[in-house]
């Protein structure tokens, strides 16, 4: 007999993953701070990205040649609404006071697509 957990591992096998990544500029004067409150993420608003069906989430920091600092997200969704997800985790409360603590520290790319704080890249390779 199959366990609820085994059961709900089966059905997520169902689920097609699709990974993201993105970019976005810090701020130099604002790295430690940055550094300082993901070191600490509020425990509700990680609920509410493991809600959204998002998986395998991480940010790297990265000096470029132009001498700005980057950060650069990947995440693996395994939900089946995307935008529905992205609709419910903005929709919350705490997310939205988690954004307007991350946000200064943040300068959004001048060429993302419209509703972008983030600029979406484009994958080109992936091996598993």
């Amino acid at each position: 007999m199959e366990t609820i957990l085994e059961i709900q591992d089966n059905n997520r096998e169902d689920l097609e993953m699709q990974r993201y990544g993105s970019v976005i500029e810090v701020k130099k004067s604002m790295i430690a701070e940055y550094k300082k409150i993901h070191a600490a993420v509020w425990p509700a608003v990680l609920r509410m990205i493991k809600k959204c069906n998002i998986e395998n989430y991480s940010i790297y920091l990265r000096k470029l040649p132009d001498g700005k600092y980057y950060l650069f997200s990947y995440f693996e969704y395994v939900g089946t609404d995307f935008d529905r997800d992205m609709a419910k985790m903005a929709a919350d409360k705490t997310t939205q006071k988690w954004w307007a603590v991350c946000k200064p520290c943040q300068k959004p790319l001048n060429d993302r697509a419209k509703g972008e704080w983030w600029a979406a890249m484009e994958e080109v390779f992936h091996c598993d």
